[in-house]
């Protein structure tokens, strides 16, 4: 078929630094066969790099307008996109999206929507940007069991974490060049405090194990407090500091999900992803870890997975969540514990921490010049206590994998990190 005689007429919703990023890939690729035919902004007045005629401020009207083949969402409001994602399966449409928030706390329902009218929903560009993760666990891994997928899923913290790490700086002068650079939002929250690759590890649980999770439920720590001493910490041991999202398949066959910092040695390739890199490892059963690595953010990385999807669905491609019918339960927090690393720079707080999480107080560390602990920790103490540790400036890693209860380790022992 010649793409040039029928080109795919899209929709463009959102013109940011993805959806622009997009465009211009494919005005640079003539020959893809794929026209934007209509872009929908939000703002009148917002400088663009394209002349005013070429927008709508109305997203409705691509959603009413029957000549478009394919619908691209890429806006950074999850509600709004929920709207017009939702909508748009409802006319039997063929959609691609960008928003992980928005597919974390939806998915089950935009999967029936789907079966229901026979559209196509794809998403390859909210987890991961450039990495071609959601189709290698829905396609290439469907029938194999997986014991774990975990890795780095947000490039803004991780170029904070490389920041710190290499330059010395703290945490906030490395957040201010992370938004410089554009890496991190003008509102940190959502990537810093792990709510973002929370979002990312909830959309691979579904097709990594066919579980639909509960964001909310779901544990994520942050890393507003890490300090330069937590880094000094992790180098003396040889490790690093790495935001890590874990889902993986428990010893009783339910399926766990938590993002926490994590100290990392070099045994474990996600040690060496730096920057605004993501890194995800698939421990699969009989073809053993997987490693892919790339550029999880950014215009261009993330509008080539839109591309992606985009050209998949002209093939008719669709998810086939081969695993949702006879999916495991989930152990969230339940009978769960990991060897924890937590530190504040007043002893006198660290200590009162400890009682909330029933940590001994000898697990304190209090000759170090930076106050620290270590020492088991159930996983509801930190589920229980997570907004009253963020309040109070708590930093907290996790130094190796998580385990059920039963399998208690002495407050003491030094538990090398495992990936």
């Amino acid at each position: 078929m010649n793409h040039s005689e029928h080109p795919l007429r899209l929709g463009l919703i959102g013109f940011g630094c993805v959806g622009q990023g997009f465009y211009d890939i494919i005005e640079q690729q003539p020959g893809l066969g794929l026209a934007v035919a209509r872009i929908a902004v939000k703002s009148p007045n917002k400088p663009r790099t394209l002349p005013p005629d070429r927008f709508t401020y109305h997203a409705d009207d691509l959603l009413h307008d029957p000549t478009l083949d394919v619908l691209v969402e890429v806006i950074d409001d999850a509600a709004e996109a929920f709207r017009l994602v939702s909508t748009a399966l409802r006319q039997g449409r063929r959609v691609v999206t960008a928003n992980k928030a928005m597919l974390a706390r939806h998915l089950p329902e935009l999967v029936q929507l789907e079966q229901e009218f026979g559209g196509i929903l794809l998403y390859e560009a909210a987890v991961c940007g450039s990495i071609p993760v959601v189709r290698t666990l829905d396609s290439y891994f469907s029938h194999e069991p997986l014991r774990a997928v975990r890795g780095i899923f947000n490039g803004s913290s991780n170029y904070v974490l490389t920041r710190m790490s290499e330059a010395g700086s703290d945490y906030a002068t490395a957040l201010a060049e992370a938004q410089v650079q554009g890496f991190a939002e003008t509102d940190p929250v959502l990537d810093m405090g792990a709510f973002d690759p929370r979002s990312k590890a909830v959309i691979l649980a579904a097709h990594a194990y066919g579980a639909f999770l509960n964001p909310d439920e779901v544990l994520n720590l942050g890393i507003e407090a890490v300090g330069a001493a937590d880094i000094a910490y992790a180098a003396a041991r040889g490790q690093k500091v790495k935001v890590v999202a874990s889902v993986e398949r428990l010893p009783n066959g339910r399926v766990a999900a938590l993002v926490t910092p994590q100290l990392l040695g070099p045994e474990s390739p996600l040690y060496a992803v730096e920057q605004e890199f993501n890194g995800i490892i698939i421990d699969a059963e009989y073809a053993g870890a997987q490693f892919l690595t790339g550029r999880g953010a950014g215009g261009h990385p993330t509008g080539s997975a839109v591309l992606a999807d985009v050209l998949a669905l002209r093939r008719g491609h669709r998810y086939g969540y081969a695993r949702r019918a006879a999916a495991p339960a989930a152990q969230l927090t339940e009978g769960l514990e990991l060897d924890a690393y937590v530190s504040h720079p007043d002893a006198g707080v660290l200590r009162e921490v400890l009682t909330w999480l029933e940590l001994p107080p000898d697990a304190l560390h209090p000759d170090s010049a930076y106050p620290y602990a270590t020492g088991p920790v159930a996983l509801q103490q930190l589920w229980a206590w997570r907004k009253e540790l963020r309040a109070a400036g708590i930093f907290v890693a996790r130094r190796g994998a998580v385990r059920p209860v039963a399998n208690a380790v002495p407050a003491h022992a030094e538990v090398a990190a495992v990936a």
